[in-house]
């Protein structure tokens, strides 16, 4: 995904002209040749790499949701949040975790998704429903989890707001910051650096008017 700064292998250029495709043109109206021409491959050739299409929309859905899980789980790790590589809440910090800092972490790592995979944001929003039960499934209970991290880490640095309240700033916050496919219009938006800082703000300035601040 967007961290990477190794050379990205075949599969995972399939699945970015995949994704771009896809959101461009909808799930229905790519064809296999066409991602296959995409990445200088015959479309029979991706059969070397993936089912077909079922498959890749399914890895990229599944993909997505279990490396931003991933990496808040490390960023809490980082920051010495206790369990947090083993998927506990942030509530149980360690003591010398600064819950600002770590909110701010967890929401630079959520902007580096909004900006760097926007045809993965259209591609959720359109063809989730199009993916197996059990991969659906699996999807919304890895962005349970993900959510839940940032609940625990939004209600240590504001306690006085309470679980339900913290769970809808938290979806609030993922809203506008997966708002990102819709502002593409050029001089739409700054460069990545103020677009990155722009959406820091926000983000942060609504979490404070959740609580009260």
């Amino acid at each position: 995904m967007a961290t990477r700064t190794d050379a990205p292998t075949r599969r995972e250029q399939i699945l970015k002209e995949a994704a771009r495709l896809f959101a461009e043109r909808g799930f229905h109206g790519v064809g296999v040749d066409e991602i296959g021409a995409a990445v200088g491959i015959s479309g029979p050739g991706l059969y070397r790499h993936f089912a077909g299409k079922d498959a890749m929309l399914a890895e990229l859905l599944v993909g997505i949701s279990e490396s931003l899980l991933t990496g808040a789980k490390r960023r809490l790790a980082e920051a010495g949040v206790a369990g947090a590589a083993g998927g506990g809440g942030a509530a149980d910090a360690a003591d010398g975790v600064v819950p600002e800092a770590v909110l701010d972490s967890l929401i630079e790592g959520h902007i580096d998704f909004a900006l760097d995979d926007r045809p993965l944001i259209t591609l959720h929003d359109r063809e989730l429903d199009r993916l197996r039960d059990a991969d659906r499934k699996l999807v919304r209970q890895l962005q349970r989890q993900y959510v839940e991290l940032w609940v625990g880490v939004v209600r240590r640095l504001y306690p006085d707001l309470g679980e339900p309240a913290a769970r809808s700033a938290v979806h609030s916050v993922f809203g506008l910051l997966n708002s990102t496919p819709h502002l593409t219009r050029p001089g739409s938006l700054p460069d990545r650096a103020g677009t990155a800082e722009l959406l820091h703000r926000m983000a942060r300035g609504a979490f404070a008017a959740a609580s009260g601040a």
